[in-house]
């Protein structure tokens, strides 16, 4: 029989053997006996980017209300082909925000007109215009993820995490004299600093289990121990003694949620390396060709690393600007550039919001996964604030006006969603970040080319 007692563990332990550190989420054991809790939430942090705006954003679009209800305030309507419908469910959870504008992302002097694409991506989280170069002296902003890293996030093993879906590794320049680093990451530690961005779920789970030595060495252990668990199990059995049944029930569904994620990057691994032939041929072989699988084990990642604290901020971005890539899952056989460049023709249009709808309903997966992963006495998503948006409005004419942007999450009692926030014109998107910045414990006064807070 296990007696309760007053020994507790630390808030950050972690399961050790040969190469591999596996830390352990949030437990009763972590407080004193019969304590009420007293502790601090850590609001979790997680932008999202998304390239080619989205249908609804162009004129036609906008009149179908395929991203901005007709209304505003919580009593707007969600239309069937409204891009957001398959989060309908969600919809206390998030707030549109609509009509913004991310003017730094447009050209500003006459060599930088046609170059959107390459400059998209760094403007969406610095809202700062890049400097046009293909040499090392690139220069940009700080992202607001960086910013809340910098002062939340210094706690945590990881301030920060950068993930992504789409190759960033084509290196040199990416054409009108732009630097792929503006490019390849929307997370900058400082304007002259991107951070690179994790596109393998191989490399973000051994980052964040802790698992040593070289790539080689990994995979020569990963050949004798199929599991990470393995290398541990002595370290989980003598913890487990001095746990609760509660905590037990905890750590084992844990440690399951783990070796399942373990267990479907190895799947993933072991289908990409049989000699046939792939969709994504120039992929690691840990990257899913499926977009709907790598977007799952990306999200998985994520709930684990917040599950055990080893991060409060990610950036995630979703895609490439410029990426041709089909996806046979959305139901549609166009590659998602052309399709985005649909002459504002209504079948075309309403093909993208096919393509577009089906990579917004991802979201789905992740804010059920949070919701129903605790730490504490609430939920990962009560705790996080998800800012999910796109640099680009119209992707067609490479506008950058009347951009979407949502928010997700409760924000530690921060954040209220099941409303639509339409901005004044010519409202910065900017303006929308310094809100959420300043709810999320900043005291600024400006950010990026904002002109104030807007009010959500």
């Amino acid at each position: 029989m296990h007696f309760v007692t007053k020994k507790k563990i630390a808030r950050r332990t972690f399961l050790r053997g040969a190469g591999a550190s596996i830390a352990v989420p949030f437990l009763d054991a972590m407080l004193p006996a019969f304590a009420v809790s007293d502790r601090e939430k850590r609001t979790r942090l997680v932008c999202i980017e998304e390239v080619h705006g989205l249908p609804g954003c162009t004129k036609w679009g906008a009149e179908q209300f395929l991203f901005a209800p007709s209304t505003t305030g919580r009593d707007y309507e969600l239309l069937p082909d409204n891009t957001l419908s398959p989060l309908q469910a969600w919809r206390d959870y998030f707030t549109i925000i609509s009509n913004t504008d991310v003017r730094m992302a447009e050209p500003a002097h006459p060599s930088e007109v046609g170059a959107d694409h390459f400059r998209s991506s760094c403007v969406f989280l610095t809202h700062a215009h890049p400097k046009q170069t293909q040499a090392s002296d690139i220069f940009c902003g700080t992202s607001l993820d960086q910013l809340h890293a910098q002062k939340f996030g210094q706690d945590s093993l990881l301030p920060s995490l950068q993930l992504c879906i789409e190759p960033t590794d084509k290196g040199g320049g990416c054409g009108y004299n732009y630097s792929c680093a503006y490019t390849d990451s929307i997370s900058w530690a400082s304007p002259t600093e991107p951070l690179p961005m994790i596109r393998n779920p191989r490399t973000a789970f051994d980052m964040l289990f802790g698992v040593g030595g070289t790539e080689q060495e990994r995979a020569a252990r990963r050949e004798i121990q199929g599991s990470i668990l393995d290398w541990v199990v002595a370290d989980i059995a003598s913890m487990k003694q001095d746990l609760g049944a509660v905590d037990r029930i905890r750590v084992d569904h844990y440690l399951e949620n783990v070796r399942e994620i373990e267990r479907r990057i190895q799947l993933v691994e072991t289908s990409n390396s049989g000699g046939e032939e792939r969709q994504l041929p120039e992929a690691p072989a840990g990257v899913p060709d499926s977009f709907s699988e790598h977007m799952r084990l990306m999200f998985d990642l994520q709930v684990l690393a917040f599950q055990t604290d080893m991060t409060r901020v990610v950036a995630f971005k979703t895609g490439r600007d410029a990426s041709n890539r089909l996806m046979p899952e959305s139901g549609s056989t166009k590659g998602f550039h052309p399709a985005s460049h649909h002459g504002d023709k209504e079948d075309a249009i309403r093909e993208f919001n096919t393509i577009a709808t089906y990579r917004l309903g991802q979201m789905a997966y992740f804010l059920e996964r949070l919701q129903n992963t605790t730490d504490g006495e609430s939920s990962l998503l009560d705790q996080s604030l998800i800012i999910w948006g796109s640099p680009m409005g119209d992707a067609n004419v490479h506008n950058h006006r009347r951009c979407p942007l949502i928010a997700f999450g409760g924000a530690s009692g921060r954040h209220q969603g099941g409303t639509h926030v339409r901005a004044p014109d010519g409202t910065p998107m900017a303006n929308a970040m310094l809100t959420l910045l300043n709810r999320l414990g900043h005291e600024l006064e400006s950010f990026g080319d904002s002109t104030g807070e807007l009010s959500l």
